[in-house]
């Protein structure tokens, strides 16, 4: 996945992070970035992660990540088949993403979805797969561009197994 063409770094949000100046299009992206983003990792119910353009201090994107799990009879039945009879299985959920519209249409959103990728491949923590929750028609057809996969009966939920993403890496 290529890089940004601006100095830019992919950090945790934290306190220096200036948030106000964010405009994704989406109200309620906007809104959580600017009000619940700090709750949420203070409480550590999710991790928010920045794309900071380094030239002008301003975040150009961001992310969310958070353990979830899946319902076993939710999946299709030829992945139940592969997987242990648990109730639920782990998963990682990727909560929410968004790109400032300043930065919208360079690539940004499928840069920052590889790194979440990474970040849930690299954990020590046992999850089967990455899910979404996309917000609309649109990002559902880029999660689906992405490879991922909508739930049998819940066609806006998508997930991504894990040894698909691993093979993403070995490329």
């Amino acid at each position: 996945m290529a890089a940004p063409t601006f100095g830019y770094a992919i950090e945790t949000l934290n306190t220096q992070h200036d948030r106000s100046g964010f405009n994704c299009g989406i109200e309620s992206l906007d809104r959580y970035l600017l009000q619940q983003a700090g709750q949420d990792l203070r409480r550590r119910v999710a991790a928010p992660f920045i794309l900071q353009d380094l030239d002008n201090q301003r975040i150009a994107g961001y992310y969310t990540l958070c353990a979830t799990a899946i319902n076993l009879q939710d999946l299709p039945p030829q992945q139940v088949k592969k997987l242990p009879r648990y109730p639920v299985i782990p998963a990682t959920l990727l909560g929410r993403l968004a790109i400032d519209e300043r930065y919208q249409g360079q690539g940004l959103g499928s840069f920052l979805l590889f790194d979440a990728f990474g970040r849930s491949l690299r954990s020590e923590v046992a999850s089967y797969a990455v899910l979404v929750d996309a917000i609309d028609e649109k990002a559902s057809a880029f999660y689906q561009h992405h490879q991922f996969l909508p739930f049998p009966d819940q066609q806006r939920r998508l997930y991504l197994p894990m040894a698909t993403i691993a093979s993403m890496f070995e490329e």
